[in-house]
């Protein structure tokens, strides 16, 4: 029997947690630093320990005899948790820091596409603020404009003039919006088309691709408004069929895979590409991510029948191209639920009612953003919830899912009223 930690506080790591506890192979889940959520589900412990604090980490891997180690979010992967890890003697699931770059750098990522022919928008990359400016003058608008570091998924700005262009340079290179993440900035141009997510586990050159998800990040309603890390999300994405499923294969992933084991940072862990596909049906990857995605995580987590933890047991043993996953049917669907001024600043503390009364087998809901305070769950951050549901089409599980949105309250609590809405379209 295996003992497995999961690093994270967030929906993906309640999501992780719950489905590795799941597994007839484990027999004690650890969540660090975890949520309220966590600390409910059956065989899961959370640990006091920061995601951020790798020593902290090593050390109680050790201590509670952990045999797998799962990350969950991308600072930690390319700060080189991975790497630390495995200097320790420990499994740890994950991608080392050297291809972990592919989401903490965007220029690294665009040089490296264009290096293996691989689509997508053309682009420049700036330290000056009167050259990005310059650039912007003798270009097209829309453009769009992102930090070229990790951001929280917050760091891109769509500008659909020139007025907004050169407010996101001033924002990003100059005013530092984003910290760090900002020391660089990235200019591509719009791409048009359908945004899809489309997330595999990669093994070196083995890749077993998850069920696809489309997911929502704009804060408003018909995908308007400012980007988050992310409204809602479903799966599968009924735009990806089985042509564009091999086409991404072919065009994107192998290629991609290929291209890290030649420049020798094999890949190992959950490969997102974010992708547009455009009027005609091609593809062309828009950001990589070096991990699962959130919110994609619940809803594909709610349909995967496979156990998850054999999966990463696969990938790390060198067999995942031996390793079938099975799927439910069935569409799932989550709609996050937020405070009141994300993806701005916003409140915690706000006592949470509702969440006994949601008790359909039909319908998970993932914390996020809450704490355990004085024996109450109460929000602890910007994303809050993900209310999650499986449902024979996307139109069940969307209305599923929103009964029980309409369980759970608190105070200034928000959400998207639309998730699904490209789904129910097509």
């Amino acid at each position: 029997m295996m003992r497995v930690l999961v690093i994270g506080n967030g929906g993906r790591e309640h999501a992780l947690a719950w489905k590795l506890s799941a597994s007839p192979q484990v027999e004690r889940v650890f969540v660090a630093p975890g949520n309220a959520g966590t600390s409910l589900e059956p065989g899961v412990e959370n640990l006091p320990i920061a995601a951020d604090d790798t020593d902290g980490l090593i050390h109680a891997a050790q201590t509670h005899s952990v045999d797998l180690t799962v990350v969950g979010p991308e600072a930690p992967l390319v700060d080189g948790i991975v790497d630390r890890f495995e200097e320790a003697g420990l499994a740890c699931f994950g991608p080392r820091a050297g291809p972990a770059q592919l989401e903490g750098s965007k220029s690294f990522t665009k040089a490296f596409l264009d290096r293996h022919a691989i689509p997508t928008a053309a682009w420049q990359a700036f330290t000056d603020p009167d050259a990005a400016r310059e650039y912007i003058e003798g270009h097209d608008l829309p453009l769009v404009l992102k930090a070229d570091g990790l951001a929280a998924g917050k760091g891109v700005i769509i500008a659909t003039n020139h007025k907004e262009a050169l407010a996101a340079v001033d924002q990003i290179l100059v005013d530092q919006r984003f910290g760090r993440a900002g020391q660089r900035l990235v200019i591509e141009e719009f791409l048009e088309g359908e945004e899809i997510s489309f997330i595999c586990v990669a093994s070196g050159t083995e890749v077993v691709a998850l069920a696809t998800s489309q997911d929502h990040k704009a804060r408003e309603a018909g995908d308007r408004g400012p980007n988050t890390g992310g409204m809602g999300a479903y799966s599968p994405a009924p735009r990806v069929d089985a042509k564009l499923h091999q086409r991404i294969m072919d065009e994107v992933i192998h290629p991609t895979v290929q291209g890290l084991v030649k420049e020798g940072m094999p890949y190992l862990g959950f490969l997102y590409a974010g992708l547009m596909i455009d009027h005609r049906g091609n593809p062309k990857v828009l950001e990589y991510n070096c991990r699962f995605g959130d919110p994609e995580t619940q809803p594909i987590l709610m349909r995967m029948q496979s156990d998850l933890a054999a999966l990463c047991q696969a990938a790390l043993s060198g067999r995942l191209a031996r390793f079938e996953i099975d799927w439910d049917a069935r569409f799932a669907l989550g709609v996050v639920m937020v405070a009141d001024g994300y993806p701005g600043d916003y409140p915690r503390g706000d006592k949470i009612r509702g969440l006994d009364q949601v008790r359909s087998d039909a319908v998970k809901v993932f914390h996020a953003g809450t704490r355990s305070e004085a024996g109450e769950v109460v929000t602890d951050g910007g994303r809050v919830l993900c209310v999650t549901a499986l449902g024979e089409t996307v139109g069940a599980a969307q209305r599923t899912a929103y009964s029980a949105v309409g369980e759970i309250d608190w105070k200034g609590a928000d959400w998207r009223p639309d998730i699904g809405w490209r789904a129910l379209n097509d």
